[in-house]
């Protein structure tokens, strides 16, 4: 060893030493250490085991090492040792046992250095067989016998158990391999002992074989208990017994007897030699009486059955009838099935209701009247005789609740040739309830109602709108009478029929400027919602839900654009929807615009008569001056028996004085001449046409309302006061007012057909009723 300062090297560390020194030793590495069972691992018992714990370690010198070992079996230690030689550590086991098993480690330590081995795993089988001892082969009643058990050889924590007659009858729980009962024996003769045990070896166990069989002889003591009963035959209720208990050979040792008489799990009474105990005989109660001895641990018995004959049965209520409505009349009725006729008199059973204060109406040998009360009740009969009393079962009467009158509704609606359902509710009466549907006085259907929350519902279906008030319900639970409803009051939706789309004005008087009503109209029950369609659009123009069987959709300012094809369709709640026909509606040309138009076509030249202008060549249309700025001109024109008159107010002069003076709408005056043929039969009147005169008034909104003015005989040929004299107001040119030179250029050219009389059209719209859409279930 070399001294290099104050330290010394211990493996691979320097280990100081006193100051100025240092101590360098050799350098050492535990490589492995490994840990085997010899013979094998599995062995059979009193095998000689050798653990061998084999460590490889590397020095650098040739000094030998401290090595400390340890073995360890399932992680405790069980031996240790230090050596410095470097040969394997050998630890036998010499006649190893079953609790030898278990896993073994090694473990080596040098200085700081240590290393552990892999677990290993040894088993050995076999225990030896058990060995049983008794003190005493035999005994006498009661007397205790010492039974010793013992597993030769084994070693560890045992359980022994020891067996009567294949059945065990103890266990012990010991460190060392033997145990010992006292054993007492519950009868006299011949017992067969043996023993056995198990070696607890964490986590496992290991049961030996049986021991052999010890015999032990238990003779009989003469001691004796004795029970005795008077009256011993015949016994009746109500009849007293008197009960004996005592011992018989009464041995006189120093033990104490002890006696205890009992009926069923009952104590009646204890004592020392004799016990005794006097009741009164019940039929109810066990007949099985018992007396025991005890004397230490002998125990002796003796038991009786007696019979006790009923002076009467328990009775049974019954009420009549079975079910009873509140305050009405019931019987109870209370009987015994049997009686002992040798031993009852005729009136000595007597029976009671309870309770006592029940609303008794009469009362005749057990047979009781009562008024049921409104709400459950609990009856009970009391029989009784000799001081024996007995009481029935519980009667609990509910008295039934009487059914009100029904009431009769309909669920949901009411279509005409649609299947609905009515509703017969009672708001009282108790279940079961039948209802009866009635037609008139005819039965339909019944329906029973057995659950707080079921409903007598009844399907049918109606025709006509009166069939409904002929419903009605009845409702029975019981009762001699049962209530009738009123007769059934429901609104019935009749399906809508005949729907028919009415055009205003009439279909050929159709012009630019008019106001267009389309009027829907259907039979069937109100509310009815009204939808308008045009042909090509797929959305209705407009809808509206009146209470109403017709309403009408309004167009105002019709212009070409509105021609084409509509129709209507109307839904009531019977959710059946219907459509009209389709309705194809021309938009001709305004009245004014045919005048000027025909105006021009017909050429007007002044004839220098009367101021008239008369009709020329269509060729001189074009000689035709017209004054469109002058608002104030007349327009005759004769051709083809027609003439026209246009007239504007005087103080209307122009445009400028037009807003300036008034805001009142524009008058416009036409006389229309249509030709008629001569009647040979009557006197020629001075003209051969009908003069209507028109109207025309705009409205300061563009619209034109009509009024038509068709004179009688006595008037034709004579014009309105407001038309200026025909003498003054003779021209060459007319003015139009609502037509631009633009307007009279495009489009085709129309006649003005004005010689077949038209019928009046009414401009006045019919009432409309505004109302929100019916909703469509």
């Amino acid at each position: 060893m070399m001294l290099v300062g104050g330290g010394r090297v211990r493996g691979s560390e320097v280990v100081m030493g006193p100051p100025g020194a240092l101590y360098v030793s050799q350098i050492f590495k535990i490589r492995d250490i490994t840990l085997s069972i010899e013979p094998a691992p599995d062995v059979t018992r009193d095998t000689n085991v050798t653990l061998r714990c084999q460590a490889a370690v590397s020095s650098s010198g040739q000094e030998a090492l401290s090595r400390e070992y340890r073995i360890y079996k399932d992680g405790n230690t069980i031996y240790s040792k230090n050596t410095s030689t470097s040969e394997d550590l050998l630890y036998p086991l010499s006649e190893a046992r079953v609790s030898n098993s278990g896993k073994y480690k090694c473990k080596i330590s040098i200085e700081q250095q240590d290393m552990t081995s892999r677990a290993e795993k040894l088993t050995v089988a076999g225990l030896s067989k058990p060995l049983l001892h008794i003190n005493k082969g035999v005994v006498s009643e009661g007397e205790e016998v010492t039974a010793t058990c013992t597993a030769p050889g084994e070693t560890g924590s045992f359980f022994f158990y020891f067996y009567e007659d294949s059945k065990e009858i103890q266990e012990k729980q010991v460190n060392s391999n033997q145990a010992e009962a006292r054993l007492h024996f519950s009868s006299t003769g011949y017992h067969k002992i043996h023993c056995g045990y198990t070696v607890l070896v964490t986590p496992e166990s290991f049961k030996s074989k049986e021991s052999l069989s010890v015999t032990v002889s238990v003779k009989e003591l003469p001691i004796v208990a004795v029970l005795e009963i008077f009256p011993k035959s015949k016994i009746y209720e109500g009849d007293k017994l008197d009960i004996f208990c005592s011992v018989k050979n009464d041995p006189r040792s120093s033990e104490s007897i002890n006696l205890y008489l009992s009926q069923g799990s009952q104590l009646l009474s204890s004592g020392y030699s004799t016990v005794n105990h006097s009741m009164v005989a019940l039929a109810k109660d066990p007949g099985e009486f018992e007396c025991r001895l005890e004397m230490g641990n002998v125990r002796k018995f003796d038991t009786k059955a007696v019979s006790v004959t009923e002076l009467f049965s328990v009775p049974t209520l019954t009420m009549y009838p079975a079910e009873v409505f509140q305050r009405e009349y019931m019987t109870l009725n209370c009987r015994s099935e049997s009686s002992a006729s040798e031993r009852l008199g005729r009136d000595e059973l007597t029976y009671t209701l309870d309770p006592t204060e029940s609303p008794l109406i009469s009362k005749v040998n057990g047979v009781f009247s009562v008024k049921a009360l409104l709400y459950d009740f609990n009856y009970t009969c009391v029989a009784k005789a000799k001081e024996i009393v007995k009481r029935s079962e519980t009667l609990t009467v509910r008295p039934k609740v009487a059914v009100s009158t029904p009431k009769i509704s309909v669920v949901g609606r009411v279509v005409i040739g649609q299947s609905f359902k009515i509703l017969c509710q009672s708001d009282i009466g108790s279940l079961p309830i039948n209802y009866t549907l009635l037609w008139g006085y005819d039965q339909l259907n019944i329906t029973t109602v057995k659950e707080p929350f079921q409903q007598a519902l009844f399907t049918v279906t109606v025709r006509k709108s009166d069939e409904i008030s002929k419903y009605m319900c009845e409702a029975r639970n019981g009762q001699k009478e049962a209530p009738l409803s009123k007769r059934l009051n429901a609104t019935v939706i009749v399906p809508l029929t005949n729907p028919i789309l009415t055009v205003l004005p009439h279909l050929p008087e159709i012009s630019e400027g008019d106001h267009l009503y389309l009027i829907c109209g259907v039979n069937g029950t109100p509310p009815v919602t009204f939808k308008w369609y045009r042909v090509g659009n797929e959305h209705p123009l407009y809808t509206i839900t009146t209470h109403m069987n017709n309403t009408n959709y309004r167009v105002s300012a019709l212009s070409k654009e509105h021609s084409g094809m509509y129709y209507c369709e109307a839904i009531n709640h019977a959710n059946i929807l219907v459509r009209s026909d389709l309705v194809t509606i021309e938009v001709r040309l305004a009245l004014w615009k045919k005048v000027l138009i025909g105006g021009f076509y017909a050429a007007p030249l002044y004839d220098g008569t009367e101021g008239r202008v008369t009709n020329g060549a269509r060729d001189s249309v074009a000689s035709l001056p017209v004054d469109i700025s002058n608002r104030s001109s007349y327009m005759r024109v004769e051709g083809a028996a027609v003439s026209v008159w246009s007239e504007r107010r005087p103080e209307e002069a122009n445009d400028e004085e037009s807003s300036m003076v008034s805001n009142e709408p524009d008058v416009e005056y036409t006389e229309v001449v249509h030709p008629r043929p001569l009647d040979p039969a009557r006197v020629p009147p001075k003209k051969g046409t009908d003069t209507v005169y028109s109207e025309l008034q705009n409205s300061p909104h563009g619209a034109t309302d009509h009024h038509d003015y068709l004179r009688d005989s006595k008037q034709r040929g004579k014009r309105p006061s407001k038309f200026p004299d025909k003498n003054k107001g003779i021209w060459a040119g007319a003015r139009l007012t609502s037509l631009s030179p633009h307007q009279i250029s495009r489009g085709s050219v129309e006649y003005a057909e004005l010689n077949s009389e038209q019928p009046g059209i009414n401009h006045f719209p019919p009432e409309i009723n505004h109302h929100q859409e019916l909703p469509v279930d």
